[in-house]
């Protein structure tokens, strides 16, 4: 539909030119709520998003907001100025309250009282739209309930399950309520992460089909909300934005059209003081011009929400022996009274070893608890090697006393290198521990593998190699067998700018065919050339391609099958050091050989 002189909008949610085709002469039409202000429930760190501290049992929480709109409802001429202010200011007072029960069940309430309203009477094709028929009165009262389902306030992350019912105790001549009943199913999640806290929402708001403006139904609704902000002074002052909002999602061609989607921002704080009372400021206005979004609004709260952590537990003694609970350092199980905290309402244990004396068979004795009746309480001897488990350092092997507490009752280690004497090989000389009881508890050989190079200076120090002024290569042998690569420790050689293999490097890929032919589990080998990063990309890739495919073919003409290996060049892609050096690019140019495939052994 196209209005070339006049277009008319209803604020919040109907377009008024839609009734571009009623009777010239239409009466007067019933009203409804406007504020699409919906508080969250009281003891909630934000105005519109709940924070879900629904910790406590039998926990209330009391508090009043206020809520001043500036514009909510209006009629706009083509060019968007203003010709009619259906409702210019409207003074709403929310007074509410919660319940929490069983930390997980939140019972709400809220009656939005309109404290002043002034607007003026428009018309539009016809159609009459009063201003508010009074000043005051009392909006649509709100019941509410949520249910926890994961995590508890203060976590990263809460989540839950609610359903709001809003009963018809507005008057739609006044426009504060809509003469029916309205329910907002919603799931929302919350969380604090340090210094940030956060909260969201998503619902259905549900409007009968006899809510209507001028014979055209409103429609139900997808409801949203987002809030983001920070958490300073111990959490006692938390600051940030809202935003809330909702579309019509029942009424064809409506949903997220800009008079039927309603959103408004808030930047606000919160102020928690005297431990037990919080106070509120925030103001914004609508992002669009939808149901119920005012120019303006400003918002204000006081509430009462007393801290989790200062309500008293009910005067109980579950375990009926005299001690109150709040007192009794053992609730759950009857005792005697002690001057003693830690012990009152305790059962007695005459040497505090945690056994009643009831059941301890040394009451006088400090001891452990055991299954059994002639051990129970008494001092622990469990290796049976006569040094009480208490000094015992190896309570659970037999050995021998010493002065040295770090050994009493430790097996015998005349050379002190850990490993016992009935274990070790040389138990007057410290060594090492290794499996092989010939050699376990001796000193480590300085040369396993027997190349000339000590253990402490060689890289592979099992596998005899030459020496090698690279830490990394040093006493390896030139080829290497990984459980992923054929590690090459010489690089194979190629002539200058050319695919072809010189005579120097005939002994490494010798010895890697003899590995590839000792190691027939060895079934997919991906041979991989690379360069350095002179000259072009393209040319850089096909040289290491064509040097790749070099050493294939090398290792296929001297008996490696060629199902076996694979090739490819990635030219100057993946260096493995600096090409700002000579000797950076002499590494970078190099062929890798990775394991693609092997049979387990």
């Amino acid at each position: 539909m196209t209005m070339r002189t006049t277009a008319l909008f209803l604020i919040p949610g109907v377009l008024l030119s839609t009734f571009a085709l009623a009777p010239a002469a239409r009466a007067q039409t019933a009203g409804f709520a406007v504020d699409r202000f919906n508080p969250s429930e009281r003891g909630s760190d934000w105005f519109a998003l709940d924070s879900l501290d629904l910790r406590g049992n039998v926990r209330p929480a009391l508090g009043l907001v206020l809520d001043y709109g500036y514009r909510p409802l209006a009629i706009y001429n083509a060019d968007g100025s203003v010709r009619t202010n259906l409702i210019e200011h409207q003074l709403f007072a929310h007074v509410g309250g919660s319940l929490v029960l069983w930390d997980r069940l939140r019972l709400g309430l809220d009656l939005p009282i309109a404290l002043y309203e002034a607007g003026n009477t428009g018309t539009f094709n016809g159609v009459t739209y009063g201003a508010p028929s009074s000043s005051a009165g009392v909006g649509d009262l709100r019941l509410g309930a949520d249910v926890r389902l994961l995590g508890a306030y203060g976590d990263p992350f809460t989540l839950a399950v609610g359903a709001q019912l809003f009963a018809p105790t507005g008057s739609q001549g006044a426009y504060t309520g809509d003469g029916s009943v309205r329910v907002l199913p919603h799931l929302s999640a919350a969380g604090i992460v340090g210094a940030f806290q956060y909260a969201a929402q998503v619902g259905f708001l549900y409007r009968g089909e006899n809510d209507n403006v001028g014979g055209t139904t409103l429609g139900s609704e997808l409801t949203y909300g987002a809030s983001a902000g920070l958490r300073l002074a111990d959490g006692n002052v938390v600051v940030g934005p809202e935003i809330f909002g909702g579309t019509i999602v029942t009424q064809s061609g409506e949903a997220f059209s800009t008079h039927a989607s309603p959103l408004e921002a808030i930047l606000g704080g919160h102020v928690r003081f005297a431990r037990d009372w919080r106070a509120g400021l925030g103001a914004g206005g609508g992002l669009t011009r939808g149901d119920g979004a005012p120019e303006v609004r400003v918002l204000g709260s006081l509430e009462w929400a007393p801290d989790v952590e200062a309500q008293p537990a009910p005067a109980a003694d579950r375990d009926g022996d005299g001690v109150p609970d709040d007192v009794d350092a053992c609730p759950d199980t009857p005792g005697v009274r002690t001057g003693d905290p830690g012990t009152n309402g305790c059962p007695a244990d005459r040497d505090h070893d945690g056994i009643a004396d009831a059941q301890d068979a040394c009451p006088d004795v400090p001891g452990v608890a055991t299954s059994d009746p002639k051990t129970n309480g008494c001092p622990a001897d469990r290796d049976g090697d006569g040094v009480p488990d208490a000094q015992d350092a190896c309570p659970d092997v037999a050995g021998v006393k010493t002065d040295d507490p770090k050994t009493n009752g430790c097996p015998a280690d005349r050379d002190g290198d850990g490993i016992a004497d009935a274990q070790d090989a040389c138990p007057d000389v410290k060594g090492v521990k290794t499996d092989d009881p010939k050699t376990n508890g001796c000193p480590p050989d300085p040369d396993r593998d027997k190349d000339g190079i000590p253990n402490d200076q060689d890289a592979c120090p099992d596998q005899a190699g030459p020496a090698n002024k690279d830490p990394k290569k040093n006493g390896c042998p030139a080829v290497v067998v990984t459980a992923t690569q054929i590690v090459l420790n010489e690089q194979v050689k190629f002539a200058t700018g050319s695919a072809t293999i010189l005579a120097a490097s005939d002994p490494i890929l010798t010895q890697v065919a003899k590995i590839l032919g000792d190691h027939a589990e060895i079934k997919k080998l991906a041979v991989e050339g690379y360069t350095d990063n002179v000259g072009s990309a393209k040319m850089n890739k096909d040289l290491s391609a064509r040097r790749a495919a070099s050493v294939v073919a090398w290792l296929t003409k001297h008996g490696i099958d060629k199902a076996r290996l694979t090739s490819a060049g990635y030219g100057m892609e993946r260096p493995i050091d600096t090409n700002d050096t000579p000797e950076g690019r002499q590494n970078n140019r190099r062929v890798e050989m990775h394991i693609l495939e092997q049979d387990k052994k």
